[in-house]
């Protein structure tokens, strides 16, 4: 008679040795695949962060060039009313106006930060503690 060959049985302990392997390969390889997810994202915001760097840098040299495109036109100004009027007048006229406006924008400032006053954020906190106190009822119940 012709019995097939059955290969030998898997031993119990092989199997489990094998199993702890493949675990052990796959914490490794996740592990790795972490770091290097890891270092990806630095090497990423490192690029963003040198952008942000250049941006903010263009932003500051945009309004330092804003601030004597106005002290230009404050400068027209003085010379026009200059035409009709002694140039201390003109200035006098001009630095009145200015002052004006800068008192104008402080009042207005000042509004918004007594309206923003104080910095806590009170509908947030007084939110929680009405959930707190529903909570609070709902385990005496």
């Amino acid at each position: 008679m012709n019995h097939p060959v059955q290969p030998p049985a898997p031993s119990h302990n092989h199997d489990h040795d094998s199993t702890s392997a493949l675990v052990k390969q796959a914490a490794e390889q996740l592990t790795t695949l972490v770091r290097q997810e890891l270092h990806l994202a630095q090497a990423e915001m490192q690029a963003k962060g040198k952008r942000y760097g250049m941006g903010g840098g263009l932003f500051g040299g945009a309004g330092l060039v804003a601030v004597l495109a106005l002290q230009a036109l404050v400068a027209a100004a003085i010379a026009a009313l200059a035409l009709a009027l002694p140039v201390w007048a003109s200035a006098l006229i001009v630095t009145g106006v200015l002052a004006a406006l800068a008192a104008i924008l402080a009042a207005v400032g000042k509004r918004e930060i007594h309206r923003a006053a104080p910095p806590t954020p009170q509908k947030t906190i007084d939110s929680v503690k009405a959930d707190v106190a529903e909570i609070k009822e709902r385990v005496h119940r």
